[in-house]
Formats: C-alpha cells, sequence, structure tokens
C-alpha cells in the first residue's frame, strides 16, 4: 500500500495541524501514562519511566479524514509492543482505548482500535520526526507533545490521539471519542470508512 492514495484524498509534504479542544501544556511532574482495563494489575508510568523504553524509528503515511495524506513521515516513538510488555493482560484481550487531554481532562479524548493491528513498528507513540528540512525535531505542542500516537496506515489519523495519557486494554470494542459522534469504527482509508 506504500505511496497508494486513498480514495477522496489528495496528497500533501506539510503535516497539517487539526485538533480538537485546547493544546495540552506539557507539565512533566503532572503528567503520567496509565496502564489499566483488562490487565492483572494497573501500571502508571511517569514520564522518564516512558522515555526509557526502546525506540523505533519508523517510516509512516498519515491519511486524514478531512482528505488530506502524507507519505512516509520519518517518526521515533515506542512502539505499542513496549508498553504492553509492563502489564500482564488477561485473555482475549482484542482491543484497545488510546487516551489523551482534551480541554484539560487527561482522558477526554480516547480512539478504539483493534490490538493485532498494533504490533508493527508502525504502531509508534512518538515524540520526534524528521521536520521539513529532514532534520529531527520534537513534535510541537500542537502535533501532540510530548507523546502522539501515529497508527499506522490502515487507518484514519483522528484514531492517533494526541498528548497520549494511557491505553485501556479490552476484550470488547468501545466507541472512542469520534466514534461517539457518528465516525467509522475501523476507519479504513483505503476503503473510505469515514462513517457509520
Amino acid at each position: 500500500m506504500e505511496n497508494k492514495l486513498p480514495p477522496g484524498q489528495f496528497e500533501t509534504e506539510k503535516w497539517p495541524v487539526l485538533h480538537q479542544g485546547e493544546v495540552y501544556e506539557f507539565d512533566e511532574a503532572s503528567w503520567s501514562f496509565k496502564l489499566f482495563g483488562e490487565v492483572e494489575a494497573e501500571k502508571t508510568l511517569t514520564y522518564s519511566e516512558v522515555m526509557k523504553l526502546p525506540k523505533t524509528i519508523s517510516s509512516i503515511d498519515m491519511h486524514c479524514v478531512t482528505t488530506w495524506s502524507k507519505f512516509g513521515t520519518a517518526f521515533e516513538g515506542i512502539a505499542m509492543r513496549e508498553l504492553i510488555k509492563k502489564v500482564e493482560l488477561h485473555p482475549h484481550v482484542n482491543y484497545v482505548k488510546i487516551y489523551g487531554y482534551y480541554n484539560g481532562d487527561p482522558f477526554g479524548y480516547s480512539a478504539n482500535l483493534p490490538l493485532k493491528d498494533l504490533m508493527g513498528d508502525d504502531a509508534l507513540f512518538v515524540y520526534r520526526w524528521k521536520d521539513d528540512n529532514n532534520e529531527w525535531s520534537d513534535i510541537s505542542p500542537k502535533h501532540g507533545y510530548p507523546l502522539r500516537f501515529i497508527p499506522p496506515a490502515s487507518f484514519y489519523l483522528w484514531k492517533g490521539s494526541k498528548w497520549a495519557t494511557g491505553i485501556q486494554f479490552m476484550k470488547e470494542d468501545e466507541e472512542g471519542f469520534w466514534e461517539e459522534l457518528g465516525y467509522s469504527m475501523t476507519a479504513n482509508p483505503y476503503k473510505e470508512e469515514r462513517y457509520r
């Protein structure tokens, strides 16, 4: 699927800024990342604990439901699989909900995803990217600093929670923020799954 434009999309070199609610202002002292739900024991990580996890560099295509696509953006971050190693999952965990800040609420935003699709190098909690000058730099607060989930290219970008704060592990699928407002549960851009 590399560099294949999904239906209804146009290609851009820029990384447009779109988000719901206020831009979160990072405060390391109060920031935390929670792993909870269908786990043996919940775990809350500090910023320094998250940043000590193994890093992955990956090139990921992004497809926004507002019709832009950006190919081959290089990101550095923590793969979903590294965070899963911090907890023991109950049997039959098939879905996750990834949370992020929304107007001051650390769990105000969420996006639901099938866990099986998030085990590769293209499901990253990112903090750095190769910018327009092809140099490594921190992602901006408007793009989700200090930690933003970037989903695989088989999902529209609204599944990529900005200002990420945690992962809920689930046996059954549940609606996230946009899904509750009528957006697609599965969100495959190549099938143009924008709305229900």
